[in-house]
């Protein structure tokens, strides 16, 4: 060990593996890439799903059915026992439950369910409602607003 090798943890920094400085360093002439080729170039990268000659596995596998995940309309979704929160007579529209964290983005579409009991008189206003919802909130003497 020399004196300028003696650290406070000997062995905390490594040296860097210096590539291409002549033959003699070990890592001379190709740089550990091999001969020359695809992967010797810089930025060298291949598709993750190239399988060189052979026919790609996607191509091999029959495609069936009908995906409408990037057009179906998405709804948060609200039960009728977090309604629970407002005051009683209340007007409870997209903003209250934004404000109120039931819902995340505020132009979001809102179905509310009807899980829970609710007690309190509330017109809600939202974009769905179940048929049990809009039992549970005419029952307690509030009014279901469907936005268009």
């Amino acid at each position: 060990m020399l004196n300028h090798e003696i650290t406070s943890v000997v062995g905390k920094h490594k040296a860097r593996k210096r590539l291409g400085r002549g033959r003699a360093s070990g890592q001379g002439k190709t740089s550990g890439k091999g001969h020359n080729g695809q992967r010797s170039r810089a930025g060298a990268t291949r598709m993750s799903f190239s399988e060189g000659g052979q026919m790609p596995l996607f191509r091999r596998l029959p495609k069936r059915g009908f995906n409408n995940y990037q057009f179906e309309t998405r709804y948060e979704i609200i039960n009728i026992s977090q309604l629970e929160c407002f005051s009683d007579g209340m007007e409870v529209g997209l903003e209250q439950l934004l404000a109120a964290g039931l819902v995340n983005k505020p132009r979001s579409k809102v179905k509310v369910l009807g899980d829970g009991e609710l007690t309190k008189k509330l017109n809600v206003t939202a974009h769905k409602f179940s048929k049990s919802a809009q039992e549970k909130i005419a029952g307690c003497g509030g009014a279901v607003n469907i936005v268009g």
